[in-house]
């Protein structure tokens, strides 16, 4: 493996076989330690960042061999700092582990990585905590509020096989989401792309755009109502048409896919405080729900060693079904 980088000057890397097929932004915020994540997606939105001498964009997958300029990167005082105090080391529920991967159930209010204000996420309190494992490797993201099964590679080859499954939709992932409103039986397909953007603060955003957008993704979901309820006395007047819980599987992982998927259609997640109905969600603690009700309930997937079927479920959290109750929505 090649080391880092250094920050006063431009480097050349050859990519190694044990990262190919890997992303670029994912490649770099692991080559890049100590630099924050809005920094190397500036320096490859920008051109910075070249492969084989051409622009390269975050999500292209690296081959072996690719050669990649890095620009000049200087690091804060604060940056290095923090880079030299390790983060703490922490545990997650672990739902399923082996010698190549474990499954953990993340709770919602942790990043999964460090990065754009936060100085650490669950792996790298992981790898902290579990030294023997060697470097682990997250397989996918969540959400910082969303909480559920989170895959961990222990192994290239079984992050490499695990991500090309995820991209070739060969893998299930099933969420329970709250929205607002009755949502209609027979709405049963989300076939909509995605395009990511950037507010005026550099934060993050995901929309709606056409098949015809470049920059656009096709995103997929698959919802399933479970319940429907009329809405709390308390909460009559903003949500009328009462509330759905909804099972929703993705059949893409795009940023934000289900926030936004489910806010276009007018139904968007309780707590969302990104797409979400914002008078509605101050109003939401009265009935016990302090957070997103945005949970990755059940995963399957093929063992990339053994090659048999594994099929995961994170029950519903405490709080989750305690505001439920709370709410008068009971489930069978």
């Amino acid at each position: 493996m090649p080391s880092a980088p250094s920050p006063l000057a431009a480097s050349l890397i050859t990519v190694d076989s044990e990262s190919d097929g890997q992303r670029l932004d994912n490649f770099l915020i692991r080559e890049l330690k100590g630099v924050p994540k809005t920094h190397v997606y500036r320096i490859i939105r920008s051109g910075e960042v070249r492969r084989n001498k051409g622009r390269v964009r975050a999500d292209d997958r690296l081959t072996t061999g690719d050669v990649l300029r890095i620009p000049p990167i200087r690091v804060s005082t604060q940056v290095e700092i923090r880079a030299a105090s390790p983060p703490p080391a922490r545990h997650f529920p672990v739902v399923f582990e082996d010698d190549s991967l474990l499954v953990i159930h993340k709770p919602a209010g942790v990043a999964v990585h460090g990065g754009s204000g936060v100085s650490h996420g669950v792996i790298e309190q992981m790898r902290q905590a579990r030294p023997q494992d060697g470097h682990l490797e997250l397989v996918h993201r969540l959400d910082r509020e969303t909480s559920g099964l989170l895959i961990i590679a222990k192994k290239k080859s079984v992050l490499k096989a695990l991500q090309d499954q995820f991209r070739e939709r060969e893998t299930g992932k099933t969420y329970y989401a709250l929205v607002k409103g009755s949502w209609p039986a027979a709405r049963k397909v989300i076939d909509q792309p995605l395009q990511k953007f950037l507010l005026p603060n550099g934060e993050r955003r995901v929309k709606l755009t056409d098949a015809q957008d470049p920059n656009g993704q096709r995103s997929i979901s698959l919802v399933r109502v479970l319940a429907r309820w009329p809405s709390p006395t308390a909460l009559c007047a903003l949500a009328p048409s009462g509330f759905s819980l909804l099972a929703v599987t993705i059949k893409t992982g795009r940023t934000h896919q289900i926030r936004v998927h489910l806010s276009s259609q007018g139904h968007p997640i309780a707590g969302d405080d990104k797409y979400g109905d914002f008078e509605l969600n101050r109003v939401l603690p009265h009935i016990g729900l302090k957070r997103m009700f945005l949970h990755a309930w059940q995963l399957r997937f093929t063992h990339p060693k053994t090659g048999g079927s594994v099929q995961l479920e994170a029950p519903m959290p405490e709080e989750l079904a305690v505001a439920l109750e709370m709410a008068g929505f009971g489930l069978e």
